[in-house]
């Protein structure tokens, strides 16, 4: 029997990213099925359904999988649909893959595990950057020579051009996610500090972040939406080493990207993003493909995905932190992403 896929959502990032992914792991997987796509827009799901290589486009969800019956369903939701549209899909039993941030708030992530916990159904948040290839290099790396007590430091800078957004925390959110994953720890305690910048808008601001781990390490995060620039980088700090990570994030100043080792100021290890597989395909080099890899390899497999809903609830948390400009965040779960 074929594995078949299912995508709720054809709108910019799935046309840009997803599509492309479940396209890529279908050509590499020939038992895999790219059954059906959906979107409000019918049209734009017929031209989904054509770029991507899919069977049919619909557009109902709902008739979609009455009708499809898939193994894995891939929803990419405007944020304010994504935790009623991920309850509905999970309470109908179907394996989901859902499009970050897991809900706005505790409530509606917590709202969102409930569904998973009453439908039992393997769930994974699509937060990208822990499946780019580069973060996945670092993170090998520091797993076979250290634990996440010998980190000492993190900081790790988030940088956009004329990024007015009403709500930018909801892409913050990957810098708190990315940073926690790197080094393998959940938040213990977040203090905030806001720069208001309201010539540019009245939620324009730069936000800087001094955290400290479970693990004993400091992380320091700067999100500065509006520079002249668009970077992701880490510095991570232990006893005789460091590594700098640049992330090769869409069109950012630093792609291919780049992971460097040094040890006592001596180079170890000078890794070249353009180097890696799929370097130069924009959904491979930053992590989409390999997001959406894991969670069908994990569901073949009949494995548990690793990155699921409870996974992400403390970066949910401490993203709301942001959005309502309070000054520090207290862990209420710590659970490591």
């Amino acid at each position: 029997m074929p594995f078949r896929i299912c995508v709720i959502g054809c709108g910019a990032l799935s046309s840009q990213a997803h599509g492309p992914a479940c396209r890529r792991y279908a050509e590499r997987h020939p038992e895999v099925e790219l059954a059906a796509c959906c979107d409000l827009d019918t049209a734009r799901a017929a031209s989904y359904q054509q770029a991507n290589g899919f069977r049919r486009h619909y557009g109902d969800y709902r008739t979609m999988l009455a009708s499809e019956r898939p193994d894995a369903v891939c929803l990419m939701a405007p944020v304010d649909k994504t935790c009623e549209l991920s309850c509905a899909v999970m309470e109908l039993g179907f394996p989901l893959l859902m499009e970050k941030p897991p809900g706005l708030n505790r409530d509606e992530c917590l709202a969102m595990i409930a569904a998973a916990d009453r439908s039992g159904v393997p769930n994974q948040v699509a937060f990208n950057r822990r499946y780019t290839p580069l973060v996945q290099e670092l993170r090998a790396r520091l797993a076979a020579e250290f634990q996440p007590t010998d980190i000492q430091n993190l900081r790790y800078d988030f940088f956009r051009i004329n990024r007015r957004d009403a709500d930018f925390a909801t892409t913050a959110i990957h810098g708190i996610d990315t940073a926690s994953f790197i080094a393998g720890s959940p938040y213990r305690r977040v203090r905030c500090r806001y720069q208001e910048l309201p010539a540019l808008g009245p939620t324009v601001a730069n936000i800087f972040m001094d955290c400290d781990l479970v693990s004993g390490a400091t992380v320091q995060i700067t999100f500065c939406p509006v520079t002249g620039v668009i970077i992701e980088r880490a510095t991570v700090s232990l006893f005789d080493h460091t590594y700098f990570l640049n992330l090769p994030i869409w069109q950012a100043y630093d792609s291919p990207g780049r992971l460097l080792h040094l040890q006592r100021g001596a180079c170890v290890e000078d890794l070249a993003g353009g180097t890696l597989e799929g370097a130069d395909l924009m959904y491979v080099a930053a992590g989409f493909y390999g997001e959406n890899a894991s969670f069908f390899d994990d569901l073949r497999a009949g494995r548990r995905p690793q990155g699921d809903l409870r996974s992400g609830l403390q970066a949910v948390e401490i993203a709301d932190c942001l959005r309502q400009r309070r000054p520090e965040y207290v862990a209420t779960s710590l659970t490591a992403p």
